[in-house]
C-alpha cells in the first residue's frame, strides 16, 4: 500500500493510473476504521481496478459543541487494517492541505437536508458535501463506495453527484452489524457499560416495523408508533422515527421499498440506523463469515 498527503499529489497519482486504463474506486473516510469501513473497501475492490481509501476528519461537518476534537483517531490502526484489505493507495491530507484557509464557497445540500440529521445537525450536510467535492476533484474516482447506514448522507450524495454531472458512480453498501444487530459505527466506542445492551433497540425497533409491515400493517403512523414503543427502554432518547422514500420524503403508505430511520441519544453517543422494508435487517455479515 501507498500513502499520499498531498493533494496534488494524489490527483497526479489518480490521472496516471485512470491513462493506463485502470478503474478507480474510491472509499472516504474519517479514519477508526472498523468492519463496516472494511466491507466499503472490499466491495470497492470488486468494482475497481484501484483502490483509493481516504482518512481525514472534516471539521466543517461539525456543529459547535460536536465531537470534533475527540473524535476517535488511531492512524496506525489504520493503515494496517487498509493494508490488510487491500488499499493501493491511502490518501491522509493535514486539514491545511484540504483547507488552506477558512472556506468562503460550499456545497448548499437545498431541501433533502432539511429534516432529520440536516435539522438536528445545521450545517452537517453542507459540510459533508463540500469535502465530499473537494475529495472527488482530487482523487477523480471512477466510482466511490458509501455505507448505507448514513442513509441521508449516501442519498444526498448521489443527489450531488446527479445535478452537478460529476462522472462518478455512487454505490450504496449494505449496513455491517455486530453479531447481536448493533450497526458499526466509529461512536460505538462511546457506549459505556449498559449503554451498549440498550443501544440494542435501534436495531430491535427496526426488526419490529419490519414484522408488522409484513404482517400487512402499512399506515406510516401505525409504524412509528411500533417503533416508538420499541425504543421505551431506560438510557435510550429517540430523536426521531421517519418513513420514507428515496428522496427522503415522507410515504402516505409503506411498501417494499419504504426506507425506516431511526435516530436516538445512548448515553453520550447519538445513533442512527434504517432499513428497507423490502429487504428487511439482514443478517449480519460478519457473523456469516464467520461460520
Amino acid at each position: 500500500m501507498q500513502e499520499i498527503t498531498d493533494p496534488q499529489e494524489m490527483r497526479a497519482w489518480s490521472r496516471a493510473e485512470r491513462s493506463a486504463g485502470r478503474r478507480i474506486a474510491f472509499v472516504p473516510t474519517m479514519g477508526y476504521l472498523h468492519e463496516g469501513h472494511l466491507r466499503l473497501i472490499d466491495r470497492a475492490r470488486e468494482g475497481g481496478d484501484r483502490v483509493v481509501a481516504s482518512i481525514f476528519v472534516n471539521p466543517l461537518q461539525f456543529g459547535p459543541g460536536e465531537d470534533f476534537a475527540s473524535y476517535p483517531r488511531d492512524l496506525e490502526r489504520d493503515r494496517a487494517a487498509a493494508s490488510a484489505r487491500g488499499v493501493n493507495m491511502l490518501f491522509v491530507p493535514a486539514g491545511g492541505a484540504v483547507y488552506p484557509e477558512e472556506p468562503r464557497v460550499r456545497v448548499a445540500p437545498g431541501p433533502m437536508a432539511e429534516r432529520f440529521e440536516g435539522a438536528t445537525r445545521p450545517g452537517h450536510f453542507a459540510g459533508v458535501l463540500t469535502v465530499v467535492t473537494k475529495l472527488f476533484h482530487l482523487v477523480e474516482p471512477d466510482v466511490a463506495v458509501f455505507g448505507r447506514k448514513d442513509f441521508q448522507q449516501a442519498m444526498l450524495v448521489r443527489r450531488l453527484v446527479a445535478d452537478l454531472n460529476f462522472p462518478v458512480v455512487i454505490d450504496v453498501a449494505p449496513t455491517v452489524r455486530e453479531l447481536d444487530g448493533l450497526a458499526l459505527s466509529s461512536r460505538n466506542v462511546y457506549l459505556l457499560g449498559d449503554e451498549r445492551r440498550a443501544a440494542l433497540a435501534l436495531s430491535r425497533a427496526l426488526r419490529a416495523v419490519e414484522r408488522a409491515w409484513r404482517a400487512g400493517q402499512a399506515d406510516p403512523d401505525a409504524l412509528t408508533r411500533v417503533a416508538l414503543d420499541t425504543l421505551t427502554v431506560p438510557g435510550v432518547v429517540p430523536d426521531y422515527v421517519a418513513l420514507v422514500d428515496q428522496e427522503l420524503r415522507s410515504v402516505s403508505r409503506a411498501d417494499a421499498a419504504t426506507v425506516v430511520l431511526v435516530a436516538a441519544r445512548v448515553g453520550r453517543p447519538r445513533l442512527i440506523d434504517n432499513v428497507v422494508l423490502g429487504e428487511g435487517v439482514a443478517r449480519d455479515p460478519v457473523a456469516a463469515a464467520a461460520r
